[in-house]
């Protein structure tokens, strides 16, 4: 295609006469469009009397596993937190009592308790928030509570009754912080 030169035939444009109507009619289906319409107008149809309405959203079905119970969670943390109290009255108790005789052993509790309270607390915190780690930092807590208490009866301390029940509070922290529910809880 050359620009300026005269029109070839595959560049020529097909113009037709105003007001010549096609006589064949496959030229007037391939033809340009009229600009004054010759027959009827089409009739749209009849509009409807449904009038739009509101739709409400489809309700969420739960698919899959049910939800796991917190039941066994929550009794781990309850326990674990009476758990923890009580150790840390014990070692506090001790450590005021022994303090003048026996300073290495009291330092040693100390050391122990405040290990078990910081892994029972962060175990706490963590198990609430269905964390894994939470199971096993209460585990490590109540295993150095235990070891408090077993340092306390070694050593022959002179202790209330009531204390040589509480190591029971540390062992039940153990036994629901490794149940399977409180494990399916933490997934």
């Amino acid at each position: 295609m050359t620009s300026g030169g005269p029109p070839s035939d595959e560049t020529r444009i097909i113009r037709r006469q105003p007001g010549a109507v096609p006589s064949d009619d496959s030229e007037q289906l391939t033809g340009i469009i009229r600009r004054t319409p010759t027959g009827s107008f089409p009739v749209s149809p009849a509009p409807s009397d449904t009038r739009t309405s509101y739709v409400p959203r489809a309700t969420p079905v739960s698919v899959g596993a049910p939800r796991p119970s917190p039941a066994a969670a929550c009794a781990a943390a309850a326990v674990s937190i009476v758990s923890g109290w009580a150790t840390a009255v014990i070692a506090t108790s001790l450590i005021s009592g022994w303090w003048h005789t026996d300073q290495l052993f009291c330092i040693a509790i100390g050391f122990l308790s405040a290990v078990s309270a910081a892994a029972t607390i962060g175990g706490l915190i963590s198990l609430l928030l269905r964390r894994r780690i939470g199971r096993l930092l209460i585990v490590v807590g109540s295993v150095v509570a235990a070891m408090i208490f077993a340092g306390l009866f070694v050593a022959g301390a002179e202790l209330p009754q009531i204390v040589y029940a509480i190591p029971v509070l540390p062992i039940a922290s153990i036994v629901l912080a490794l149940l399977p529910a409180t494990g399916r809880w933490c997934r």
